[in-house]
């Protein structure tokens, strides 16, 4: 049946005008340029994933509410060095735009609290192991009684059922279960993992717009969901060409270093002071790379006029490439390189990284003050939009900042009572 333009409509404004009311404890209005100003987060996640989501939905400018355990919190407050002031880079990397309430939910009187926190609540994303909210009346099923415009979102190792759901997850165990281990690493040595978790944060990611997602629904239905993400899935996911190759032709993939399976040339070429990376992925490419590597005569050898051919006989054409760009500095090669048609590009260590003009000048760099830390610089938003914001706003939390600020502005609790919580251990 197709979906009727003014029930959309008429849900679309109910929708709006209960997220806007003027209510005690409504969503804070950062900017009418914000996309996500007057969503609130009830964050109730830690380490990578879960945090790099409501960080991406909090520089979107949703109000995001950190819920951490009174003793420690987050675990990353601990993983370091390096630490800053005693504060976890690690930490500082992943939670700018979060306020931070600590609540101990052993407790009735937490985990009441929390309900209240959904109830006001537009989203809640969790990454506990499945079972546990269970235990504490905070899973789905159960505040969706109390809060059915609430879309709860689970970020888990392997799914919220099946046969590995109560298993920890964490990225590296994830991304060797899903193969991404066995096809990443140099030629016949031994599995390697990515230097970044990028299970973890493509987790994340997949969250952020499943989020998304269901909020643009909620404007339809006026109904909150469930959503599931799970890192092995995720990694599953983006096997891509990898997992095609092995489903529809039973072709088993290998680990190439930083060489490309399909494509030849495309890899890190070793050069006179450091390594350069090179993609050729077309023959009208190669041409190119042919003609300004001076190796015209390569292009009427039929091992490799097509990129089939060069596939098949890499072993012949990489030695041969590799001995020319090692007879050169990297710089020398940029400029050979620059203004033709191939994709290219310095393997950068990280002092070469946030000193790279095009890094500048997209602005990956963003200076914030943090509460004890003092000046810090974080990585900033990837994504630029243009008619709106997407920045940092409030530094990372020290652990448990917000607690009275958040009780008394959203809850409307008195000094009195706040107190009283704090006495009782309920809140630190």
């Amino acid at each position: 049946m197709r979906f009727s333009l003014v029930k959309f409509l008429s849900n679309k404004y109910k929708c709006e005008k209960w997220l806007t009311r003027k209510l005690s404890g409504s969503p804070e209005k950062n900017s009418m340029e914000d996309p996500l100003a007057g969503i609130r987060i009830l964050d109730m996640t830690r380490i990578l994933a879960g945090p790099f989501c409501t960080m991406i939905l909090g520089d979107l400018g949703a109000e995001v509410i950190k819920v951490e355990n009174p003793v420690g919190g987050d675990e990353t407050r601990n993983w370091g060095p390096p630490f800053i002031n005693n504060e976890s880079a690690y930490f500082i990397s992943i939670n700018r735009n979060k306020k931070s309430i600590a609540i101990d939910m052993k407790q009735p009187q937490g985990r009441d609290l929390i309900k209240e926190l959904a109830i006001k609540s537009d989203v809640l994303v969790e990454n506990f192991v499945p079972g546990k909210l269970s235990s504490f009346g905070l899973d789905y099923s159960s505040l969706k009684q109390i809060a059915p415009h609430l879309i709860y979102c689970s970020i888990t190792g392997y799914g919220s059922t099946g046969p590995y759901a109560t298993r920890p997850g964490y990225d590296v165990i994830a991304a060797s279960m899903s193969g991404l281990l066995s096809i990443t690493g140099p030629e016949n040595g031994e599995p390697c993992k990515v230097g970044v978790a990028m299970t973890d944060l493509a987790t994340g990611l997949y969250a952020h717009g499943a989020i998304m997602a269901a909020l643009f629904q909620r404007m339809k239905t006026g109904k909150g969901q469930k959503i599931d993400c799970n890192l092995l899935s995720t990694q599953v996911s983006l096997l891509v060409n990898i997992g095609s190759n092995y489903l529809n032709a039973g072709y088993k993939a290998s680990r190439w270093g930083t060489a490309h399976e399909s494509i030849v040339p495309y890899q890190a070429f070793k050069t006179k002071d450091g390594y350069i990376t090179v993609g050729a992925g077309s023959d009208k490419q190669f041409k190119i790379l042919c003609e300004i590597l001076n190796i015209q005569h390569f292009l009427t050898d039929t091992k490799f006029q097509t990129n089939k051919d060069r596939v098949k006989n890499r072993k012949i054409l990489i030695p041969e490439l590799n001995n020319i760009f090692s007879k050169q500095s990297t710089q020398y090669w940029i400029i050979k390189l620059e203004g033709c048609d191939i994709p290219f590009g310095p393997v950068n260590e990280m002092e070469q990284v946030f000193v790279d003009p095009q890094i500048i000048h997209n602005k990956m760099v963003i200076d914030m003050v943090h509460s004890v830390a003092g000046n810090i610089k974080m990585t900033g938003p990837a994504v630029k939009y243009s008619d709106s914001n997407n920045q940092g706003r409030l530094p990372p939390p020290s652990l448990a900042e917000h607690t009275d600020v958040i009780l008394s502005s959203i809850l409307s609790y008195s000094k009195d009572k706040i107190q009283s919580l704090r006495d009782s251990k309920v809140i630190s």
